[in-house]
């Protein structure tokens, strides 16, 4: 049977790699609690052993244009290369190899409890998807199998916190019904505050950041209440893809252990963040 052995909710900001590899070399406190937890989740991440990781994120625009976003689409492909971000693709980037059969399986398991999910049997994966693989798998990243979901928080209207959270737990349920031997990890990605444009550009809410790091544990169901409107004026256009910690925090079960968690900022004008627990 299948055994969801982790679940992490982690920034995707593109500064978040090369910022922690500045930070490599200093000691763990030299780097303080905020941005250490970064680094201990990638080694706790590593320790769980995971086949696959199902990882929710977003396209920022590099496979899927303004003109056709789904609201929810699953990969369903034997493997995921890098997409081209707007300085042609890394040839030195490998692709992340694929788990068709467990995405088919969510996918026939989902579908008909009312979830119309876009199928890609083939797409690129852009830093959304990268940074965290990266970051919590290391140099392992291209060895664990994914099964990457993508949501639609760019192009209105976008899916509510209470569906993205229902979405998860019907994945949940789908994961728990997979009759193979594996180990799943399962990532939300994107957020924290931030704002990229518009005359609330540079916007961070630090408060509602590490309220949410704690809700996102312990309180998931208020964190679901929250309209769309409300996540873009407390954490900013951009940190509205925190809804994608609630389709992870769906999977999981409703009691979960708290691993670890951190937050600091500014990473790129952006607050990062990092969660991680445990089925209890």
């Amino acid at each position: 049977m299948a055994d969801i052995v982790a679940g992490i909710g982690i920034s995707h900001v593109p500064a978040l790699a090369p910022f922690l590899a500045a930070q490599k070399p200093r000691t763990p406190a030299e780097r303080g609690p905020g941005v250490q937890a970064f680094f201990d989740a990638g080694d706790w991440m590593r320790e769980q052993q995971a086949d696959v990781a199902v990882l929710i994120y977003n396209d920022h625009g590099a496979e899927m244009s303004l003109g056709l976003v789904p609201a929810f689409v699953v990969g369903a492909a034997e493997e995921y290369p890098p997409a081209d971000e707007g300085n042609g693709v890394d040839a030195s980037l490998p692709p992340f190899p694929g788990d068709a059969d467990l995405s088919w399986h969510i996918i026939d398991s989902v579908v008909p409890e009312g979830f119309d999910l876009a199928v890609a049997q083939q797409m690129a994966v852009d830093h959304g998807f990268r940074i965290p693989m990266g970051v919590l798998f290391g140099a392992e990243a291209s060895a664990v199998k994914v099964v990457p979901i993508a949501v639609n928080v760019v192009q209105q209207p976008t899916p509510s916190a209470r569906r993205c959270f229902q979405l998860g737990q019907a994945i949940g349920r789908a994961l728990r019904s997979y009759l193979e031997d594996v180990r799943i990890a399962v990532i939300g990605t994107g957020g924290m505050s931030h704002q990229l444009q518009g005359a609330r550009a540079g916007h961070i809410n630090e408060e509602f950041d590490r309220s949410f790091l704690d809700r996102i544990v312990t309180a998931p169901e208020e964190l679901a209440d929250l309209s769309n409107a409300d996540y873009i004026s407390l954490a900013g256009s951009e940190g509205a893809e925190l809804v994608m910690w609630l389709v992870m925090r769906g999977i999981m079960n409703t009691d979960v252990d708290a691993v670890l968690s951190g937050y600091h900022v500014p990473v790129s004008s952006t607050g990062a963040g990092v969660v991680a627990m445990t089925n209890r």
